[in-house]
């Protein structure tokens, strides 16, 4: 399965965006997927995580701000971003956890001015 993200753009701090997720294939039996941010100059990390039971994980950063979500019948995991900040700033890419290397996106870029 292969990802595509989408849904990226300029926002000012406090503003919100959703971010889609397409895959390739099924990804109801996918075990663990993950939103990861690549900040400017930086790794690409995870930030948070849903597993096949809709089980979720934060980072403290964006704990009551970001929502992770899937829909297996369209194949699509969301992530809905509140209260951006500054530092929520990068690219945003979208893989199982662990990620598969050859399962990456292009990413989508999330731009938050202060």
């Amino acid at each position: 399965v292969q990802f595509a993200e989408s849904g990226g753009g300029l926002v000012q701090a406090g503003e919100s965006l959703r971010l889609s997720c397409h895959a390739t294939g099924s990804i109801a039996s996918i075990d663990k997927m993950a939103w990861y941010l690549r900040p400017p100059g930086g790794q690409r990390d995870a930030v948070t995580i849903i597993d096949r039971t809709n089980k979720t994980y934060y980072i403290d950063s964006v704990k009551g701000r970001f929502t992770i979500g899937k829909d297996n019948a369209k194949n699509t995991m969301y992530l809905e971003m509140n209260s951006l900040k500054p530092e929520d700033t990068g690219v945003y890419f979208c893989n199982y956890m662990p990620p598969a290397p050859g399962s990456w996106g292009q990413g989508t870029q999330v731009t938050v001015s202060s």
